[in-house]
């Protein structure tokens, strides 16, 4: 289930800090973009998909931003993120 996965993580995480986790399924891991900049860690995931149909073409839009401020104790250099 996704919680067991969710709590293995944080696990096997023990001895960094867990900032945030955002669900990105669906998503390429091109399609991720993280920035880390002016003490704030920011999330962007996009998907444009197109289809053709018989009335013409038809196109499908999604996207994820999401903002995190870094508490004052952690530097920017020790961020690390994974997907």
């Amino acid at each position: 289930s996704t919680q067991r996965r969710l709590n293995r993580m944080l696990n096997s995480s023990h001895d960094h800090k867990v900032l945030s986790l955002i669900d990105v399924k669906g998503f390429d891991p091109k399609e991720v973009t993280i920035t880390v900049k002016d003490r704030k860690v920011k999330v962007l995931a996009e998907h444009e998909e197109e289809h053709t149909t018989a009335t013409g073409k038809e196109y499908n839009y999604r996207n994820i931003t999401k903002e995190i401020s870094l508490p004052p104790e952690v530097s920017e250099d020790e961020v690390t993120y994974s997907l």
